[in-house]
């Protein structure tokens, strides 16, 4: 049932405890951090809802009331409950700061949380953090499963009962091995590359989700042809390097084989390729503790 609204707030019973205690409104001001006038206006109003003085000022400092005594003695026990409930919050608080699960799809697991988890071993070194990494839409899952705290997904399109936040931009670029024709050439035309079968990520990526969807937009009924499925980044880029066909990749992660020159990244002359990357969690539940702190830190590396 609700408090009675003649019951003082914690904070007024702690300071006329600290009043009786210390023999002084001032010196008790000054233990609470706040200034004589505020003290006096909180036990003022702590004395109209109680409807008795709790109170006597003199020469010498303050004194209680033997109403103030009693309301005191009762306070005493309040406060003890108080305290204990903001110890057993620590308690709860220490247990979930203690490990952070997290559920990243695979460009941003392999190319950008491994700075992210650099910079919060710095401020939470006591975290143990144990990474997902899978597709966006098995991030999703594991983010409304309650299997991760918080997820990073490359996908385009909305999850039921997740809140998206963008933390950071990328593009998508084509790559062909050395000796294609695309790579003598220098560019590649959307017409061209929609014709072209590919070497493509699983249904489900948040890469291959952003290609497809930039081509649908530009070329209405387009359907993609692939040329062969495969389930991680790493072998899509060996297949290509080894002239298996053109895939369209993040830029982050082909960066190191198109400057050691065994990718080459032909211009695309007449299409998006722009794409956001975004935090994820359960719809009106913000992040907290190293979860937040993730994000944060995600979202200020990505500026």
């Amino acid at each position: 049932m609700p408090l009675s609204p003649r019951v003082p707030d914690l904070a007024a019973l702690d300071l006329l405890l600290s009043v009786i205690e210390l023999g002084s409104l001032g010196r008790a001001a000054a233990a609470h951090g706040i200034s004589q006038p505020s003290a006096s206006s909180r036990i003022r109003y702590l004395e109209k809802l109680v409807g008795v003085p709790v109170l006597e000022r003199t020469t010498l400092g303050s004194r209680a009331t033997p109403a103030g005594s009693l309301i005191a003695e009762w306070a005493r026990g309040v406060i003890r409950a108080a305290e204990q409930l903001d110890a057993g919050i620590d308690t709860l608080r220490a247990e979930r700061d203690s490990h952070l699960r997290v559920a990243a799809s695979q460009t941003i697991a392999e190319y950008l949380f491994p700075a992210w988890l650099m910079k919060l071993r710095a401020t939470a070194p006591g975290t143990a953090i144990a990474l997902e990494s899978g597709n966006s839409v098995e991030v999703a899952e594991q983010v409304l499963d309650n299997k991760a705290a918080i997820g990073f997904i490359e996908s385009p399109q909305s999850f039921r009962g997740l809140e998206s936040h963008v933390v950071a931009h990328d593009r998508l670029v084509v790559v062909v091995a050395p000796a294609h024709r695309w790579a003598r050439r220098g560019s590649v035309g959307r017409a061209e590359l929609a014709e072209t079968p590919l070497i493509q990520r699983e249904s489900g990526s948040g890469t291959r989700n952003w290609f497809e969807h930039a081509m649908s937009r530009e070329i209405p009924g387009w359907r993609p042809e692939v040329a062969l499925e495969l389930s991680s980044t790493t072998a899509i880029k060996t297949a290509v390097a080894s002239g298996a066909g053109p895939a369209v990749l993040s830029s982050l992660a082909v960066a190191a084989e198109v400057t050691a020159g065994a990718l080459v990244s032909p211009k695309v002359t007449d299409l998006a390729l722009e794409r956001t990357l975004r935090a994820v969690w359960p719809t009106g539940q913000r992040p907290t503790g190293p979860a937040r702190d993730l994000y944060t830190i995600a979202r200020a590396t990505a500026r």
